[in-house]
């Protein structure tokens, strides 16, 4: 029969320890950084073979692939962005890198202007927290209740009461 204290105890198992350390384990390893990557900007290999004035749209395409995005206004420019992120544990993240290539097309089709930004080139945009009103009433959940006492009649589906 086991050995027990006065509180009625086993004493300690040999598991406790390495029990302890696996646990020790998975809390550090919970608070590794992890790194993401998002996205792609083409290596100046790649960038040197587009020609200002003679690449066309199809040309760039086949040289670096699709952009990540297409300029909505303004004119006709291709974006590829590649974005580098850290997290630590339950942190919010934190940009460590952002490239953009910028490749703008004149109206013709061909290549005007290419040109990188870096994170020195990054603004801050401040979100509008406004909301847009509604018209109507703002009614509570016991105006709503209430006004809907009695709106509703008792008939089928053939409009015939009961």
């Amino acid at each position: 029969m086991p050995d027990t204290s006065r509180f009625g105890r086993r004493p300690a198992s040999r598991f406790g320890p390495l029990a302890g350390a696996v646990a020790l384990a998975f809390l550090v390893a919970g608070c590794a950084r992890t790194i993401d990557v998002r996205g792609y900007v083409p290596d100046e290999e790649q960038v040197a073979a587009i020609i200002v004035g003679q690449s066309s749209e199809a040309d760039v395409a086949a040289a670096l692939g699709s952009p990540s995005s297409v300029a909505t206004f303004g004119g006709r420019t291709w974006y590829y962005i590649s974005k580098r992120t850290e997290t630590l544990a339950f942190f919010a993240e934190e940009m460590v890198d952002q490239q953009v290539l910028a490749i703008r097309f004149d109206d013709g089709g061909l290549v005007a202007a290419i040109s990188r930004y870096g994170p020195d080139d990054a603004r801050e945009i401040a979100v509008v927290e406004r909301t847009t009103p509604t018209r109507g009433n703002e009614l509570t959940l016991t105006q709503q209740f209430f006004g809907n006492l009695g709106r509703f009649n008792q008939q089928d589906a053939f409009g015939q009461g009961p």
